[in-house]
């Protein structure tokens, strides 16, 4: 038996070997050559991206398997809810519990906040605590698990300001300008790894042959302009009066102030609208509203907000609150909540001054027919 795995180990170097031999560069090559170019490094980051790499590997083989291993569906009785208020599924439990135990014994680590917990977690006594703070969101739009649409893992990396302690709640509480890096997971017809170390965005698509993330897409941007816009329409009547302006003109194409058609997406998934934004260009936005006043958005400043605020600047385009650059929001609770606009530059820009306009008073001269009598979203 033993011999026999050996065998197959040796076998799978040699395939790897020449399967890259037409100068694609797999993740690992990837991580070594960006330690490289800071003297010094000792590797633990390197590792960390491995470890995270196989972590979603994971994910990506359990989802795969779905209804044949009775993955799907609810967690427990169908009545647990994570910290978020959210009905967990089987899948974002399992997801959970992968990214954990991966990622908990590598010694690089000082801790984890994970979407799906209520506190900071805590490594095992045994291991060694490293420099490096995980955030993440192990399954995002979990929602979409049983009808077998796209899902994800978002995830962030920070300097622990305690290297080598047990991490708190208080050290996870940095701006996003302080992450060094940050990444998402697309389980879609391929397995994509999105990442960003701080120099541009690259994407890694898993060639399940080798067992590894080959880089595919390498240094995206995001065009400046676009006639894609993603947003869910359904909550118009909650919508603040900036937003109901920008959608109207959108809405309005060639004939209104706009001069030109767009089209609007909505995916559900937060991950698959971040992936289309970076490869295609576009503008997503879950604005604030007044659904439910005791919110200041509804996606997740740390899990969510920053980690793809991240890579949207590094890929050339912007985000924001609709008043105030994501990544310069001050962090004041593991689960906190913010507006989130991003994507192609010119649009986002436009949203805000438009949210700038509103504050100022420019609310009492808008006024637009697609919203009031002949509204397209009138009840």
């Amino acid at each position: 038996m033993v011999a026999r795995r050996y065998i197959a180990v040796i076998e799978q170097s040699i395939f790897r070997e020449r399967d890259m031999s037409d100068g694609r560069k797999t993740l690992a090559r990837y991580t070594i050559e960006e330690e490289h170019k800071h003297p010094g490094a000792s590797g633990d980051f390197s590792g960390l991206l491995d470890s995270v790499a196989t972590s979603v590997k994971i994910i990506s083989h359990q989802l795969t398997k779905g209804a044949l291993v009775g993955a799907l569906g609810n967690a427990g009785s169908g009545a647990d809810v994570n910290v978020q208020g959210e009905v967990q599924k089987k899948l974002d439990v399992v997801s959970n519990d992968v990214m954990l135990k991966e990622n908990e014994w590598t010694g690089y680590l000082a801790g984890m906040a994970s979407e799906e917990m209520d506190d900071v977690y805590h490594l095992p006594a045994q291991v060694r605590r490293g420099k490096y703070l995980l955030v993440f969101d192990p399954l995002d739009g979990s929602s979409n698990i049983d009808v077998n649409l796209t899902v994800g893992t978002i995830f962030s990396i920070l300097k622990s300001p305690r290297p080598g302690e047990d991490a708190t709640a208080e050290d996870f509480l940095q701006p996003g300008t302080e992450q060094v890096a940050a990444g998402l997971a697309l389980y879609g017809p391929s397995t994509m790894l999105i990442l960003t170390t701080g120099d541009g965005v690259d994407g890694f698509t898993l060639d399940r042959d080798i067992g590894d993330f080959v880089l595919t897409h390498p240094k995206l941007r995001i065009p400046e302009d676009t006639k894609e816009f993603a947003i869910n329409a359904s909550n118009e009547r909650f919508w603040e009066p900036p937003v109901k302006r920008y959608v109207s003109e959108c809405l309005a194409g060639k004939t209104g102030p706009r001069e030109k058609d767009f089209n609007m997406r909505w995916i559900a998934s937060l991950v698959a609208e971040t992936f289309r934004i970076l490869t295609r260009g576009g503008i997503f936005m879950y604005p604030k509203d007044n659904k439910d006043p005791s919110k200041a958005g509804r996606l997740r400043l740390m899990y969510e907000a920053n980690p793809i605020s991240f890579m949207i600047e590094q890929a050339g385009g912007q985000a924001s609150t609709g008043r105030q650059r994501i990544m310069d929001v001050a962090a004041t609770d593991l689960h906190q909540r913010v507006p989130f606009i991003f994507g192609s530059k010119n649009e986002v820009e436009r949203i805000v001054r438009y949210h700038e306009e509103s504050d100022q008073g420019g609310d009492k001269v808008f006024s637009s027919p697609l919203f009031s009598s002949r509204s397209l979203f009138k009840d």
